[in-house]
Formats: C-alpha cells, sequence, structure tokens
C-alpha cells in the first residue's frame, strides 16, 4: 500500500464516528431486520455522521415488496 494511501486510510479511521467493524455489523442486523419485513433489492447504505454535537444514523435500502403479515392476537 502507498504512503498516501495509507494515511488517507489512517485519517478516515481517526475521524470514524463508529469502527469499521462495528458498522459492518450494524449493516448486518439492520438487513436482518429489513427482510423481516421487506423483500429487498440490494443492500442497505448505512451512514453515521455528527450533527451539532449529536449523531445522525442514516439507514437506506430499496425493496421489491413489502411482505404482508397477519395480525396476531
Amino acid at each position: 500500500m502507498r504512503d498516501k494511501e495509507r494515511l488517507e486510510r489512517i485519517l478516515r479511521q481517526d475521524k470514524a464516528v463508529i469502527s469499521e467493524a462495528c458498522e459492518a455489523a450494524a449493516v448486518r442486523d439492520f438487513a436482518h431486520v429489513a427482510e423481516e419485513y421487506f423483500e429487498l433489492d440490494g443492500e442497505l447504505a448505512f451512514a453515521v455522521r455528527e450533527e451539532r454535537g449529536k449523531t445522525a444514523v442514516t439507514i437506506t435500502f430499496r425493496v421489491l415488496r413489502v411482505k404482508n403479515f397477519t395480525q396476531l392476537r
């Protein structure tokens, strides 16, 4: 790996709000939950960013259909 690429990776990781491992686990968990309700069309987009001293998490995904459920009594 070139020095510039290595430095960019280190800086990106240093500024990250969430570690790569934690993000990967969160994406897997959110995808699992989303698949309970929707037939997904591709991967989830996951973003974490700081906004005015607070953390914002955005999860976006496309679906082919909404799964139908009957209400349990």
